[in-house]
């Protein structure tokens, strides 16, 4: 698919726990949990890499709208891998949606993949959505669209 990432975001790790008072352990732990990291992994990707701005709402279909008013979505591979559906199915007594997932490809123009675990140097690829409904049509992405962190960095460096 992609060889190399398309970019890397860097941090210094002694500097954020310096300014927000906190452990350097607290800055690894914080930044390599998808749920807490996603609010700053979105501001920087949309001011830095796709020179746009945030989604109008949290609970708008997308992310961030790129300087060509393309549609993106922002996604961490964490030590539990990626996913690729909307979030609303995600989680506890939610399920998989194969109907919503496919709508939700239609609508943007791709996912952009940050590799959290990474951090602080934190590599990511651009995927656009023909390629991830093409992983979804050869059954490379599993039954919900999650896949392991292994996978994930098979499929994007290969």
């Amino acid at each position: 698919m992609v060889k190399e990432p398309n970019g890397t975001l860097e941090w210094d790790a002694a500097e954020v726990a310096r300014a927000l008072k906190i452990t350097p352990e607290d800055v690894r732990e914080y930044f390599t949990d998808g749920r807490r990291v996603s609010f700053i992994l979105e501001r920087r990707i949309a001011r830095e890499v796709l020179k746009g701005t945030l989604s109008p709402s949290e609970g708008a279909g997308f992310d961030i709208i790129d300087s060509r008013s393309g549609k993106w979505e922002i996604r961490s591979i964490s030590r539990d891998g990626a996913y690729f559906c909307p979030s609303y199915m995600v989680g506890s007594g939610r399920s998989f949606d194969e109907h919503g997932f496919l709508n939700k490809l239609s609508e943007i123009e791709g996912y952009i993949l940050a590799d959290i675990e990474s951090f602080p140097n934190v590599p990511f690829w651009i995927i656009s959505s023909e390629t991830v409904q093409s992983l979804w049509n050869d059954r490379k992405l599993g039954k919900t669209t999650h896949i392991s962190r292994r996978k994930a960095l098979e499929l994007l460096t290969k």
